[in-house]
């Protein structure tokens, strides 16, 4: 796994970064509902804003020279931070390679984190539990919060945790 890599993403990586996110977009329409827009895409704000607004930030994370995930943070000046979207290419699943993805940006910006999933994605259920475990042990919480503006649709899960700051600030964590 030394072949992964987990950087913040530049400009120059909108293209790729659009890219995943289609695929996000289309994996999340089938628990969400959503069908594309008339050109064949989704919306897109969510990763706009990761990229222009100082508040949020986009990663993207590579195994060695094949980009197979993104993740966008939102929240940076306040004092809970939100992982607004985090998604890792099919191909790539079960290898680790989200866990060490998520682990790695959580670890940039120790404190409040707050994760949404829904309940009928088992696969995301079980996943963000093991994250929150992982980073907090038991001192974490899930609860259900409506969807913003889509009262049709059953709420979405919300797991809320603190990601400690790293005992040698030089050393990475996890």
């Amino acid at each position: 796994m030394s072949e992964v890599c987990v950087r913040l993403a530049g400009e120059a990586d909108r293209p790729v970064a659009e890219r995943l996110w289609l695929m996000f977009c289309h994996d999340m329409s089938g628990f969400q509902g959503r069908l594309p827009n008339a050109d064949g895409t989704f919306r897109s704000d969510r990763l706009h804003a990761a990229f222009t607004d100082p508040d949020r930030a986009p990663y993207l994370v590579t195994y060695g020279e094949h980009p197979v995930g993104l993740a966008t943070v939102r929240g940076l000046g306040g004092p809970v931070r939100v992982l607004s979207g985090f998604f890792v290419v099919r191909g790539a699943r079960r290898t680790g390679i989200g866990l060490r993805a998520v682990r790695e940006v959580l670890a940039r910006y120790p404190g409040a984190w707050e994760v949404a999933f829904q309940d009928v994605n088992v696969t995301a259920v079980r996943f963000w539990r093991r994250v929150a475990s992982e980073i907090a042990g038991e001192a974490w919480k899930e609860e259900p919060r409506p969807v913003p503006d889509r009262p049709d649709l059953p709420p979405d899960r919300w797991i809320s945790f603190t990601v400690p700051e790293p005992a040698h600030p030089d050393e990475d964590q996890y």
